[in-house]
């Protein structure tokens, strides 16, 4: 007897998954839409799907729900040897 489990992560697009590691580094969604050639708005509505993906109700809670859900750290990806000796 087979049971499906809703606990099982959700489906993220590699696009998706960019956004959530920039969130995570702390990018705004103009700095998340720079980066990633699109524009803010764009941004914003990835966070939209985001947070309904991940079943939370605001955007710096992405990170965490992303890890919780699929034990992945979002900053231990692409983005974190690239952020280091920034002198912005």
């Amino acid at each position: 007897m087979p049971t499906m489990l809703q606990a099982s992560p959700p489906a993220l697009t590699p696009r998706q998954k960019q956004v959530v590691e920039l969130i995570a580094a702390g990018c705004s969604n103009e700095e998340v839409g720079e980066r990633l050639g699109i524009s803010p708005r764009t941004a914003k509505a990835h966070c939209d799907v985001l947070r309904q993906k991940l079943g939370v109700a605001r955007r710096r809670q992405i990170p965490r729900a992303y890890r919780e859900l699929t034990g992945d750290d979002p900053l231990s990806q692409s983005l974190a040897p690239g952020r280091s000796g920034s002198g912005d």
